[in-house]
């Protein structure tokens, strides 16, 4: 009941640090989803750089959050550049990795029927292979996209916006009300989140016969 007194009082705060979270998490899976489609694409067609790129991004991910932020902070400064940097950074690998594992385990004897009608390289890509890789692709943007808005928490500890920065005040002011009041807007908006990416995943593989 505490919770949501305080989140009924103080509405017009946790409502700006809502939208602030939203234009964060938003602009991180905007960036990771590009550069991880893009990267899984480029990947798939040569294989022996696969696992360098994988095994890079594998290292860059066991990186403690908050020294990915203290390490870029002397070159990108504090506030939600930073933050958006070190997310996206976070964001890649679900993405690059279910891109690249959807397309090279996209059904041969089709691609080969396809080559056999005088299918291009593009007109595969885009017609055949992104389609049935699809829901593959969908599943890792899910992971992605709860990961991205779950750590979009600690920005505040470097001077970003959104939901963490209830949090960073709770903690500071040993207000444990308001602390856990940020944390369940942001588990309440990973979770609708994640609702409405599964249900695209599932559209997506009754689309193309994939369940």
């Amino acid at each position: 009941m505490r919770i949501l007194q305080i989140l009924w009082d103080r509405r017009d705060f946790f409502l700006t640090c809502l939208l602030e979270h939203v234009r964060i998490s938003l602009t991180a899976v905007i960036c990771a989803g590009t550069l991880g489609v893009l990267t899984g694409i480029i990947i798939s067609r040569h294989k022996k750089a696969a696992n360098v790129v994988l095994g890079i991004i594998n290292v860059v991910y066991t990186i403690p959050s908050i020294s990915l932020l203290g390490f870029l902070i002397p070159f990108t400064g504090i506030g939600n550049k930073t933050a958006v940097i070190a997310l996206t950074v976070y964001g890649l690998l679900p993405i690059v990795r279910n891109t690249y594992t959807g397309l090279v385990n996209v059904d041969a004897s089709i691609l080969e029927v396809a080559e056999g009608l005088g299918a291009d390289k593009w007109q595969m890509l885009s017609g055949i292979r992104l389609p049935l890789a699809l829901p593959v692709i969908i599943s890792g943007f899910r992971n992605m996209v709860v990961m991205i808005i779950a750590m979009g928490g600690i920005a505040s500890f470097i001077g970003a916006g959104g939901l963490g920065a209830a949090i960073y005040r709770g903690i500071t002011t040993y207000n444990m009300t308001l602390t856990a009041a940020g944390s369940l807007l942001i588990a309440m908006f990973a979770l609708f989140s994640d609702w409405l990416l599964a249900k695209a995943e599932k559209a997506a593989g009754r689309r193309y016969g994939i369940e």
